[in-house]
């Protein structure tokens, strides 16, 4: 990359989906950031853009001077409520979007996230977590969780579903389901994407949890 992204186009990376770094723009726009290698068009339908590596450095970037009080003002990104921004359901929130589209939109994020780990992994491995899932592993957590049809809990905790949830222990979530079967088909759902899993007791509740962290090798 020779030049900048233009306003535009920073616009465009600034409104990335801040889980999967999939793109919204017009056909010029999302071409114009895959030539600077800013992007990549995934080789499946419906053949969405997603940020490249150096995409996402371009917006941590635009992040990171948004927060400094000598920075000038970056111009807000559309509202995500326009322009479909995913969202893994960690558990808890309200599901009530779901269904066929809800399917496709998990589905997509997922093949992102794949093609994501291919490019930033030098031997193009797909089968443990990247660097971006260590520094969001709830999100990173909860959708392969979804991905793999695992149902996201409610807000009635009685119903059941998954809940994950950060820890104090570095680089690990805690994974809740309160049916014993269903706890360990999360472990399970999760080794195959690349983290390692083991089960434990909470000490003054005595509820089961699975204790998850991404594989480095």
């Amino acid at each position: 990359m020779t030049r900048p992204p233009t306003a535009a186009q920073r616009h465009v990376i600034d409104a990335a989906d801040p889980v999967t770094g999939r793109l919204k723009g017009t056909g010029a726009q999302l071409a114009a950031l895959v030539t600077r290698g800013l992007a990549f068009r995934h080789p499946r339908a419906p053949h969405d853009h997603f940020l490249t590596p150096a995409g996402h450095r371009v917006r941590e970037t635009s992040e990171a001077l948004a927060e400094t009080p000598e920075a000038v003002p970056v111009t807000p990104a559309p509202p995500a409520a326009d322009t479909g921004v995913f969202a893994a359901r960690i558990g808890g929130e309200d599901a009530s979007a779901s269904g066929p589209a809800r399917a496709r939109e998990v589905r997509s994020a997922w093949e992102g996230l794949l093609e994501l780990r291919r490019m930033t992994h030098s031997d193009g491995a797909v089968d443990r977590p990247c660097g971006w899932e260590r520094a969001h592993l709830v999100q990173a957590a909860a959708l392969a969780l979804e991905a793999a049809g695992h149902r996201p809990a409610g807000a009635d905790t009685a119903a059941g579903g998954y809940r994950v949830r950060a820890t104090p222990q570095p680089e690990a979530v805690a994974v809740h389901e309160p049916g014993p079967e269903a706890l360990r088909a999360c472990a399970a759902t999760l080794e195959k994407a690349g983290w390692q899993t083991g089960e434990y007791t909470e000490p003054r509740t005595g509820v089961r949890y699975v204790l998850a962290s991404p594989r480095r090798v």
